[in-house]
């Protein structure tokens, strides 16, 4: 059987690349096809498959400004030629599940999300685009929007990594999609014997996680965060943060270990669309206040593993700080980590084979 793996780009290993690796290793035969790739910031897991890219690769500073190219991602796709697939497994958070392929090949898109800047954020982020980029961003936009629903159809099969995403998937697309939560690292995470005196957030430093709100709230409940990460928020929110709010910019895989395991609490007040970083935080045995909304909604078990506050607002934030400090002798560690255990990478890696295996033989058989 031949394997196509089709990713929106892979230049860094995020959550989308953490799935692209257990797909190279469910199928070892695969080829890979991307719109973009940068080898240096990838996993040798990935790497040992054949990596084959759009004419974007091409394009000038494409590695670094790849997204500045979305409006001729669609056309890219369909210049690939995958007709000789008996299995495509599309990654869908970019332009990537498009793909032309033969009749009798079954394609699976795994979904991320339905593009963000294409549907529900797309005024967030055209209000946070330059003057030039706003004036082209509708037509451009509405292009994207009808390619991207009209494609939904050439897929025969959706997994979504929350419900939240299957709700969307069915809202901007009206197609059904099994859900399966993506692989987390939780045997990597251990707890600590001590907790320090300092509260964690970790992620990338874009408008939407919402880092304000915990700078502001923290400001003023003069109590230590620590905030790690790297983006394009990164010089406005230090000149936001007080002298209890220090940012580290981005540090490795051993830093951020070290301080999910003795932060008080891991704090998450973005809407994701499922959130890998406070499974990180529960496999370290630290709960996670979160605003509850999206994704989190599906991992976080209020007053077992964290809290949930309503509003996006620093006022409601705090108010969740005050509650989990009077009552933090409630998060049992071992408790919050059995918890996170239930997303481990095995169990991803698992239930992917099965659900895929099912659907090849219904598949062949009719």
């Amino acid at each position: 059987m031949k394997v196509a793996i089709v990713h929106y780009w892979l230049v860094n290993m995020r959550g989308g690349e953490k799935v692209i690796e257990v797909l190279c290793e469910l199928f070892p035969q695969a080829d890979i096809f991307t719109h973009v790739y940068n080898p240096e910031g990838i996993s040798d897991t990935i790497k040992k498959h054949p990596v084959h890219t759009t004419f974007i690769q091409k394009l000038p500073n494409a590695r670094r400004n790849y997204q500045k190219y979305l409006p001729l991602m669609p056309v890219a796709l369909e210049q690939l030629d995958l007709r000789d697939y008996d299995l495509v497994i599309s990654s869908e958070s970019g332009p990537a599940k498009g793909v032309l392929i033969d009749p009798d090949a079954l394609h699976v898109c795994y979904c991320h999300t339905p593009m963000r800047y294409v549907w529900d954020m797309y005024f967030d982020y055209r209000r946070g685009a330059g003057r030039i980029t706003r004036w082209i961003m509708p037509p451009l936009i509405h292009y994207l929007r009808l390619w991207d629903q009209a494609t939904a159809a050439r897929v025969d099969r959706f997994i979504a990594n929350s419900h939240h995403v299957a709700k969307r998937i069915q809202k901007h697309y009206r197609r059904h999609a099994d859900v399966i939560a993506p692989p987390v690292e939780t045997t990597a995470f251990t707890p600590a014997d001590e907790v320090g005196d300092f509260y964690l957030m970790v992620g990338q430093l874009v408008r939407y996680k919402r880092v304000d709100i915990a700078i502001e709230a923290f400001n003023r409940l003069q109590k230590k965060l620590i905030i790690i990460g790297q983006g394009e928020e990164l010089e406005a929110l230090r000149e936001k943060a007080g002298p209890t709010v220090e940012l580290l910019g981005r540090q490795p895989f051993d830093t951020i270990r070290d301080r999910f395991a003795r932060c008080r609490a891991l704090i998450f007040p973005g809407e994701e669309d499922f959130g890998i970083v406070p499974l990180e935080a529960m496999a370290s045995g630290r709960p996670v206040l979160a605003f509850r909304k999206g994704g989190a909604l599906e991992t976080v078990v209020e007053h077992q593993t964290g809290l949930f506050f309503d509003e996006q607002t620093p006022e409601s934030l705090i108010d969740a700080v005050k509650q989990f400090e009077a009552n933090s002798d409630r998060f049992i560690p071992e408790a919050i980590v059995e918890h996170a255990r239930q997303f481990d990478r095995a169990i991803f890696k698992q239930r992917m084979h099965d659900t895929i295996t099912a659907w090849l033989q219904e598949s062949q058989s009719s």
